[in-house]
């Protein structure tokens, strides 16, 4: 008895490694499979930034146009195309 009674109380040491390498290999397709679905689907706070790009991109297009139409108007009034913007409109 009194020899089994240090290797009891050695046991949890020496297998506390085993325990956690096994506890990790358990826990790794959980894991990979998260990350998997994190990669394909979009968060709201990624859409949301994504469509507020989109929008300042297409109102500096729409900015450009109007500038180059009030230029050509500026050159030349009686042009046809003087009177309400027509062009492009940002979120339409």
């Amino acid at each position: 008895m009194r020899k089994v009674l240090p290797v009891l109380a050695i046991l949890p040491l020496m297998t506390a490694g085993c325990i956690s390498t096994a506890t990790s290999i358990v826990k790794a397709p959980f894991q990979v499979a998260g990350k998997a679905v994190d990669w394909t689907t979009t968060s709201q706070e990624e859409s949301d930034r994504n469509y507020g790009r989109k929008m300042r991109k297409q109102e500096a297009e729409e900015g450009k146009q109007r500038k180059e139409l009030a230029k050509r108007c500026r050159k030349d009034p009686r042009r046809g195309e003087c009177g309400q913007y027509q062009g492009y409109r940002a979120g339409e």
